[in-house]
Formats: C-alpha cells, sequence, structure tokens
C-alpha cells in the first residue's frame, strides 16, 4: 500500500505524488513485477555486497538492527532497507550507515518510475528497486534486506545468493495474504531459502518447524535452528554458542524479554556464513548500542511527555499482532513490577482495520488500569467507539479520545497523583510514526 508518505522536501515529494498515482494502491504480492522494473534498470540486485536476508512475523526489524550494530562495530558498512518507515520515507533506504539523503531519494525515484511505465508495480515494489539502485552503486561490506511481507512472493526475494538468511519469530499476521494457519504462514516465510545458504530460525512448534523444513530442503537449504543448531542461555549475561563455540554479551539494551532471541539470531546469522568477520567484541558492542524506535522505546522528554505528572514514563511500540501483544505485555509488567509495590499502567491504543483488536488487548486484560483509543489519522481504522467495547468485553475500563494529546491529558487527570503511571502508546507503527513526530523524536 502506498502508505501515505509525504515528504518536507518538494522533489522528493513530487515523485512520491507521481507514485501514489501510478501505484495499484494496493499489495500484489508476487515477483512477475519487481523482476519486470528491475530489468530495466539493469538488474541492480545483481550487483549488491553480500546480503543478508531476513522474515518473520515479529522481531525482523529488531534483528536487522541487530545486525547492523554487530556489523558496523565491527569497522565494516551495510547498507539497510526495512519498512515501514515511521516518519521519513528515508529511514526505508540506509546508505552505508546514513539514511538516504533527499536529493539523492528523488532522483532514485524519478529514475525508477521513468522505467516502470505499464508495469503496475506497487508502492513497495518501487521502493524495493530504489533501494537496490541505491546500493548497487555505492560500495559497502554488506547488504541487510528485510522483507515487506511473507517472503517467498515478497519483491525482496529476487536476491537470488544471499550469504545467509534468518526468520524471526512467527505468528498470524497478514492471513488474507499468507494464510490463515501458522504453518502455512511459516511456508510463506521460508520461501526466502536459496539453494546452499544458510537458513537460521527461531524454535517454533513442532508443526511449523516441521514446514520450514519441507520449504527450505526442497529449496536446497540447510537450517540450523535455536536449540539444535545454535543455542541461548539467557541469565545475567547472553550466551551463545554453536558448533563453533560460544559468545557471551550482555543482555541487550533494548527493552524486553524478546530482544535476547533476536540478537541471538542475529548472532546466529552472521555466525552461519562466511563472507563477513565479525569478531567477539562486535557482538557485545550491538547488545548495547542497537537501538531500533517504536519497539519497547521509552520517550524522551518532549510535548508529548511534558503531558504527563512528573515523573511518569511514556513509552511506545508499534506491535500490532498477538504475539507481539504478548511480548510487550510482559515487558510491560517487568517495567510496572519491578518488585514490591506497583504502578498504574495505562494505554493508548490505535488500530488498522485489518487487525485483531481482541487478540492484541488479552495479554493486557490484567494489566491494563485505563485503556484510552484513539483513531489511526488517514488509513483505514478500527473506530475508537469499536474498540473501547472489545476492551469492555474483557474487563478494561476503555475510554476514546480523538488524539493522542488528549488521551495523555485525560490519563494525567485520572491517574493516582501519589504514584506517576506508566503509559504505552501501540497498536500501529502508523500511529507510533506520528507519536515521535509529536514529540520531536523522529528517527535519524
Amino acid at each position: 500500500m502506498p502508505d501515505h508518505a509525504t515528504s518536507t522536501h518538494p522533489a522528493v515529494q513530487a515523485q512520491l505524488d507521481r507514485l501514489w498515482s501510478l501505484s495499484p494502491g494496493a499489495d500484489i504480492l508476487g515477483l512477475d513485477r519487481i523482476t519486470v522494473l528491475l530489468d530495466r534498470l539493469g538488474n541492480p540486485q545483481h550487483r549488491l555486497a553480500p546480503v543478508l536476508h531476513v522474515a518473520g512475523t515479529n522481531g525482523k526489524g529488531s534483528t536487522c538492527a541487530f545486525l547492523r550494530g554487530a556489523i558496523e562495530a565491527a569497522e565494516l558498512t551495510a547498507h539497510v532497507y526495512t519498512s515501514p518507515h515511521l516518519v521519513r520515507f528515508n529511514e526505508r533506504i540506509r546508505i552505508a550507515g546514513r539514511l538516504i539523503e533527499d536529493d539523492v531519494l528523488a532522483v532514485l525515484l524519478a529514475e525508477v518510475l521513468d522505467h516502470a511505465d505499464g508495469i503496475g508495480a506497487s508502492f513497495f515494489e518501487v521502493t524495493t528497486a530504489a533501494a537496490f539502485l541505491a546500493f548497487s552503486r555505492t560500495p559497502a561490506d554488506a547488504c541487510i534486506i528485510e522483507v515487506g511481507l511473507g517472503g517467498r512472493l515478497d519483491a525482496t526475494n529476487v536476491i537470488a545468493t544471499p550469504i545467509v538468511t534468518g526468520i524471526a519469530q512467527l505468528g498470524l499476521d497478514h492471513q488474507s495474504f499468507l494464510g490463515d494457519t501458522a504453518e502455512a504462514i511459516a511456508g510463506e516465510k521460508a520461501g526466502i531459502a536459496k539453494p546452499d545458504v544458510p537458513l537460521v530460525t527461531m524454535h517454533y512448534p513442532p508443526s511449523v518447524t516441521a514446514r520450514v523444513a519441507e520449504v527450505a530442503a526442497r529449496a536446497g537449504a540447510c537450517v540450523s535452528a535455536l536449540d539444535s543448531g545454535w543455542h541461548l542461555r539467557v541469565g545475567e549475561t547472553l550466551t551463545y554458542s554453536d558448533a563453533n563455540g560460544p559468545v557471551e554479551t550482555p543482555l541487550p539494551t533494548m527493552a524486553g524479554p524478546h530482544q535476547p532471541e533476536n540478537l541471538g539470531l542475529a548472532i546466529a546469522m552472521l555466525r552461519h556464513q562466511s563472507v563477513l568477520n565479525i569478531p567477539p567484541e562486535a557482538y557485545r558492542t550491538a547488545a548495547l548500542a542497537t537501538r531500533w524506535p517504536a519497539r519497547m522505546q521509552r520517550l524522551h522528554p518532549g510535548p508529548l511527555t511534558a503531558l504527563l505528572p512528573p515523573g511518569s514514563q511514556l513509552w511506545l511500540d508499534g506491535g500490532h499482532n498477538p504475539a507481539a501483544a504478548a511480548a510487550i505485555a510482559a515487558t510491560l509488567e517487568a517495567i510496572a513490577h519491578p518488585g514490591i509495590g506497583r504502578s498504574e499502567v495505562h494505554l493508548i491504543l490505535g488500530m488498522l482495520a485489518n487487525k485483531d483488536p481482541a487478540g492484541l488487548l488479552a495479554p493486557f486484560a490484567t494489566l491494563a488500569t485505563t485503556l484510552h483509543v484513539v483513531p489511526t489519522p488517514g488509513h483505514d481504522h478500527h473506530t475508537p467507539a469499536a474498540l473501547a467495547q472489545i476492551a469492555h468485553d474483557l474487563g478494561i475500563a476503555a475510554h476514546t479520545a480523538p488524539d493522542v494529546p488528549t488521551a495523555l491529558a485525560d490519563i494525567t487527570a485520572i491517574a493516582d497523583q501519589a504514584e506517576p503511571p506508566i503509559v504505552l502508546i501501540l497498536g500501529s507503527l502508523y500511529l507510533a510514526g506520528a507519536v515521535l513526530l509529536a514529540n520531536g523524536e523522529a528517527p535519524d
């Protein structure tokens, strides 16, 4: 989908407007259009630095961030392609460590669109082609490529010979595109497997593991899974081990009990390839230095945090499916109840219409003091009234508000004045982007 991308740079905005007018306006999976478009552009995907390709339902963005952190800590350079963006379209394309500049982006988009006539390429396909074109023209030691949707038919899957592939946590999401069972979705994600290329995975239920193994075997890839091909022990530190020995790192600075596994997956991917030389110290640096916006991110002092009582905590996460909600709730539980005592937890929620609100809210039913539901402007979303009713049915005290600032003011009015509240905004990466912009924390 076009993602309603906008830019303050006139030349970039002109190309985004052009893309909006040409795009079919919907996600249409398949490799035919991207293949034709890239062929017209001289097949830049064949001239990329060594590629690390990452799929998954949840955690693939964090895994890509840890990969970048380790590669850069090893004093190497990495191009990175991720989606969606939160505030600026430029966030999708990082060239040798830096977000693509507006002037370069405008020229690239124009070049791709000039070659897209008659193809019916989607927003994501044009963006992918622009990223590959940019990466092919600037030297780097590696390319980190995040799958956009699924795997098998995702536009990024034109990469024929990555040095390693990885699949992060799997769950139910995008069922209308990928299938309505965990096994069907796993099969689509495993479609990034390539002949003689290691496929590194997490630990999944037996039926999901079997489906991934089946798809990988058909592709001629060797699977290395958590708890069989590689191992993690999480205590005061993280200990990773595989056939080549152990690596010990601090626990990730990024909040959440799921982040050690994402770091472990990144380490495993780098340890299962033989092109990049990553010393153990680089993994330790990555654990401490890696950040990934809108994934259990505590917001800094700014216009939004100022609306809460002094000492409050304002957190942000773009999680929008049941598996993500379970991880977020566990993290929030640890933040709110670090020992004896209890802090009030207030949620602010906005969700797109194609997401499952009951599945997202269920893990918070006994944790949330209140829920304040807001619209997700510019996108087809569940109405605040409908979400509030679903929350009420789960036993959560729910309110509606026209926007996030109003919701924060409402929370301030009802919060226990003796104990500063903990507030989490969640449910949509689009909402998360608007929050970051409003609080002056656009990613860089």
